[in-house]
């Protein structure tokens, strides 16, 4: 048995871990599209390495773009085996799938009427609303805590990896020549103090763990310090400088979050009164799929639901749906907050709003999660002065703000957290993943002084036999 790493690997996108048994059969661990990697990218998303027909079975920790984005591609190139992953990440891959291909092909739209006017050829989507449609036959849904018999030598368990809503733990039992090994993949790891999602649960023993690694040396701010920061820049942008507040947030889990604290300062009384617009009808989607899903809430929050039958709603609050009306925005000169998707900003409408927006200094831009550092998100929290947005240059003149509290990925103490159910001295090989380079090598050196004894940092498309 031996895997092979194609993607997240010293980076943070494009999760794709195929483990290769000795009779030939192929589990795919995610199917992750590359975002944010520059001029890479397109190539990184065209080639697997790997034949998409040779694939047996794909095993989905969540619906994060970054790890189901290229499943469409993989069945257009020929995969036609089960797609296991949980209930509520059926739910929300089946929408987050359908607006990745609606994006690409209008941003390849976009990009194409530029290419003609240079005489260049155009560009094509790596795949269409069809072909996200095409995946949805093939989900299995797999409830948390059930050990599921994927063929005569394969078990598989997911348990809650306090992520996103329906994100999971992957946990296989594989049985090769008499003996059974196992092999668990953290997906990504959530927090412990998380506003809406249950804590990440524990987990049996393993042989070999595949680990995310994103925050592998740092510490968050605390999360009770959120919607303080959050009223300060709507105070100060909006009420102040009588400008537009504008935030790149993932429709799942960040856009759910950001509109949780919106609803307490509302409720206390204390958010000024300005529109807040949620461009995004994939985040309008998104929210209506984690409302449906409460089996998934912390104690917390199930207690608020008591007394607030909708925490993610208030006063003010608009969702947009027509792309006439996304841009009416962008024409509206009165104070504003607009909530928008990709979070790395890298994509979607948030991209146009920040173009539109970033040479105006009554503006704001405030980056609440992790931004691969080549995405549009990471160079404005890098602190650049000029920009390149859709082949054009931008100084950056909007006020550029970080909220380092918002992560729905674990820290270092919650990373530690999440491995304190393992024994060090059985775990033959512990694999770290979904993190850059050097924030590794501090995060490996961390781990092999509290016992483990080979921890590899794998490089793209590099495979590592399993003893």
């Amino acid at each position: 048995m031996h895997i092979t790493f194609h993607g997240a690997a010293r980076t943070v996108t494009g999760s794709k871990h195929l483990i290769t048994l000795k009779n030939g059969y192929k589990i795919l661990l995610d199917c992750g599209l590359f975002q944010g990697m520059g001029k890479e990218t397109f190539a990184l998303n065209e080639n697997f390495g790997f034949n998409a027909a040779d694939i047996d079975v794909l095993i989905l920790s969540h619906a994060h773009i970054d790890h189901s984005g290229l499943i469409p591609k993989l069945v257009g190139d020929g995969f036609t085996g089960k797609i296991y992953c949980t209930p509520a990440t059926v739910d929300l891959a089946k929408i987050l799938l359908e607006d990745s291909a609606g994006i690409q092909e209008s941003d390849t739209e976009f990009v194409n009427k530029r290419r003609a006017k240079e005489g260049l050829p155009p560009y094509e989507p790596l795949y269409t609303v069809a072909d996200a449609r095409s995946v949805c036959p093939l989900f299995v849904e797999t409830p948390y805590n059930h050990w599921m018999q994927i063929n005569d030598d394969v078990k598989l368990l997911f348990t809650d990896a306090g992520h996103i809503i329906g994100s999971a733990c992957v946990h296989l039992a594989i049985r090769e020549e008499g003996k059974e090994q196992r092999i668990s993949f953290s997906g990504d790891i959530g927090r412990y103090k998380d506003v809406i999602l249950k804590s990440p649960e524990v987990f049996p023993q393993a042989d070999y763990l595949i680990m995310e690694s994103t925050y592998g040396d740092s510490l968050h701010e605390g999360v009770f310090d959120t919607a303080e920061t959050l009223l300060y820049w709507v105070t100060k942008t909006c009420m102040e400088k009588k400008g537009k507040l504008i935030i790149p947030a993932f429709s799942v889990g960040r856009t759910q979050e950001l509109l949780y604290f919106l609803n307490q300062l509302s409720l206390e009384r204390s958010l000024p009164k300005v529109p807040v617009y949620v461009d995004s009808p994939l985040s309008y989607e998104a929210t209506q799929v984690v409302k449906s899903h409460p089996q998934n809430f912390n104690n917390r929050l199930k207690k608020i639901l008591q007394y607030d039958h909708d925490p993610f709603d208030f006063d003010n609050l608009l969702f947009i749906g027509s792309v006439e009306e996304s841009k009416a925005l962008n024409a509206d000169r009165r104070p504003m907050v607009i909530i928008s998707a990709s979070g790395m900003a890298d994509a979607g409408r948030v991209k146009h709003h920040i173009m539109n927006n970033i040479s105006d200094e009554r503006n704001s831009i405030l980056i609440v999660g992790y931004c691969e550092p080549n995405s549009l998100g990471g160079r404005l929290m890098n602190g650049q002065k000029q920009v390149r947005i859709f082949r054009e240059e931008f100084d950056v003149v909007a006020e550029v703000g970080v909220m380092r509290s918002m992560s729905a990925h674990g820290d270092y103490d919650d990373l530690c957290q999440f491995l304190a159910c393992q024994n060090p001295a059985e775990i033959k090989s512990l694999f770290l993943v979904h993190g850059e380079y050097d924030v590794q090598l501090h995060f490996r050196e961390k781990l092999m002084k509290k016992g483990y004894r080979e921890v590899i940092i794998p490089e793209q498309h590099e495979r590592i036999h399993l003893q």
